[in-house]
């Protein structure tokens, strides 16, 4: 065989402007526990947030009011959940099981969810108005302080609004 000789040289300058793919990086979050759960295209702080629960929205879908964002979710999906509304002068939240399905009951009407957790620990991460798979809905939900950008680091947000799940 005869031998094989290459070269090859790489050039950089530091007068270049930035190139768009260069400038678009992908942002990664893990859960608490340190298992990789997510890659974005935008950072989750500049997000929208959902004013029932505080979650985190990603449009997994295109549409008329925007672009669907770029993103890959590691996740596992779970049981449905109904969320059913009490009028809000009452001030108790209740939770009841059924066979199928466990419905949590909180102010305003209902709402059914297909929730997603860690694959690692099991802790919930997310949810969907659609059943799965991931990207079904037009938005996907990410619950506030369920991942961190830090692997291992549990984020300041982590514990904020506990009992509201």
């Amino acid at each position: 065989m005869p031998k094989v000789v290459s070269r090859s040289a790489v050039s950089s300058s530091t007068d270049a402007q930035p190139t768009a793919s260069s400038a678009a990086s992908l942002r990664v979050y893990y859960c608490i526990c340190g298992e990789f759960i997510l890659v974005i295209d935008k950072s989750l702080a500049t997000l929208p947030r959902r004013k029932t629960d505080n979650a985190i929205i990603i449009r997994s879908k295109d549409s008329d009011d925007g672009k669907a964002r770029v993103f890959k979710l590691n996740a596992v999906a779970e049981d449905p959940i109904l969320l059913e509304r009490y009028p809000s002068n009452s001030s108790s939240q209740k939770v009841k099981d059924f066979a199928d399905m466990t419905v949590l009951i909180r102010s305003g009407g209902h709402e059914k969810q297909y929730r997603f957790h860690c694959p690692r620990c099991s802790l919930k991460i997310g949810y969907q108005s659609t059943p799965p798979p991931v990207k079904a809905a037009p938005f996907i939900y990410i619950f506030s302080g369920a991942l961190t950008q830090m692997q291992g680091q549990v984020p300041p947000d982590a514990f904020d609004g506990e009992n509201d799940l």
